[in-house]
């Protein structure tokens, strides 16, 4: 074990014996949001409405790992690789928990998963939820060097529910029948959200806004019904694409409902929502064209959930640059070639990028796909001078990839207002730009 990972590991000790301390001495209400697919959008969601009513903290960025959960608590930065910043905040830590000071009525907390016992033996004994919301599992298992099933992933972050509290709400996707067969075995109050009939908190009739931008028509939103306890509501969601996120938008109202807060204000705060950065953002690209970005992170669900976005938008040309899909192992060829296939009847050019998503073409070319609107590329960096020359007036990018490929920095060559990359892009800190 080399000197790093000593470090890391007492500063993971460091910090999490202040966290637990912290929270016996504030006592805030926690929300724990876990799941393979929607965290991120789910948690900024509850934010964006239960902010409007209660003081708030939420984790940052992705600030799921087993320091970056003591950091949110704390309310610190991550120090990286340096001392400095890391006694800062130990020093911090000591100061918040020995001083009294103004502290968040609830705290929103993403808990990730990258191999077993993160939520099972590093979380669950010390983190005891108020709310605990699980968004919805894959199909297939992903970091799957560590998971061999589903059913591995499943049993890992259902730890969570287990460490809700005996008065605790469990908040349940009851689109995913995996999910929802959790609340059988928590023996916790449950409510659900999605399209399903039986859904606590139930969305029909979705649709997408459409406008006309020099003669080109786009989308530019969402709305759809809610419908909870006998009513129907109206929600707008006007600064979203992609279905996925009507979940994301029901666990925010389900969650600041169950908590007490009014449901016509929450539906009406919900329409403040914003994708967190590169994932299913719609940004202004060069040559009036514009960008789904989605280069957050991919995975199988994810980008066929993309994929169906593109599909449902209006675009003069459709676009996909489509990316590696990492930590597949035995199931990465069927998953690329199961991308290619799903994105041969909608894109009319297609490009992908690394050695595994030449699976991805062999898909779309078994489908149908047209050759000559093929292209292949080794690295986002050529790929970006690619997109540069062809991108034309109206046309409707779709750039997914995992966050290895790092194919934000296509995004940023070809958006229109690149002054705002570091606002409306992910990685653009100093820390990534030699990675």
């Amino acid at each position: 074990m080399n000197f790093k990972n000593i470090f890391k590991k007492i500063i993971v000790k460091i910090v999490t014996w202040q966290a637990r301390l912290v929270l016996k001495k504030y006592k805030p209400k926690i929300i724990a949001i876990t799941g393979s697919v929607g965290k991120t959008s789910t948690k900024d969601a509850i934010f964006t409405v239960l902010s409007q009513f209660k003081t708030v903290r939420k984790s940052q960025k992705s600030f799921n790992s087993e320091i970056g959960l003591p950091l949110t608590i704390l309310g610190c930065q991550n120090g990286w690789s340096n001392p400095f910043i890391w006694i800062e905040n130990i020093i911090s830590g000591f100061l918040l928990i020995l001083i009294g000071q103004s502290y968040p009525e609830y705290l929103i907390l993403e808990v990730g998963v990258g191999k077993p016992g993160d939520i099972k033996n590093n979380v669950a004994p010390w983190l005891n939820p108020d709310i605990v919301v699980i968004t919805r599992f894959p199909d297939k298992p992903v970091h799957v060097e560590f998971f061999e099933s589903v059913e591995s992933i499943i049993e890992e972050k259902s730890a969570l529910a287990f460490a809700l509290k005996k008065d605790g709400i469990l908040v349940l996707n009851h689109d995913d029948e995996k999910v929802y067969n959790i609340h059988n075995k928590a023996n916790r109050t449950t409510v659900s959200y999605g399209f399903n009939d039986n859904a606590t908190y139930k969305a029909t009739y979705p649709v997408y806004l459409n406008t006309t931008v020099e003669g080109v028509e786009i989308t530019r939103g969402i709305s759809f019904k809610l419908e909870h306890d006998g009513h129907t509501f109206p929600v707008m969601l006007p600064n979203i694409i992609g279905m996925n996120f009507v979940g994301s938008a029901l666990a925010a109202i389900a969650v600041a409902a169950e908590v007490g807060c009014d449901l016509l204000a929450s539906i009406n705060y919900i329409s403040e929502y914003n994708t967190p950065p590169s994932r299913l953002s719609l940004i202004e690209g060069i040559n009036n064209s514009m960008i789904i970005d989605d280069t957050y992170n991919s995975s199988p669900v994810a980008a066929l959930a993309s994929v169906e976005v593109l599909k449902d938008m209006k675009g003069k040309r459709k676009i996909a640059v489509l990316g590696d899909m990492l930590e597949l192992g035995r199931y990465t060829e069927e998953e690329h070639h199961n991308l290619g296939k799903e994105i041969a009847s909608v894109a009319d050019i297609l490009v992908v990028v690394g050695p595994r998503a030449r699976f991805i073409a062999e898909g779309a070319i078994e489908n149908g796909f047209n050759k000559k609107e093929l292209y292949s590329f080794d690295s986002s960096k050529t790929v970006a001078k690619f997109l540069e020359g062809i991108i034309d007036k109206g046309d409707l990018v779709l750039i997914k990839g995992s966050q290895g490929v790092r194919l934000e920095r296509a995004v940023v060559a070809i958006m229109a207002h690149k002054e705002l990359k570091s606002k409306l892009v992910c990685r653009q800190e100093k820390e990534w730009e030699n990675r």
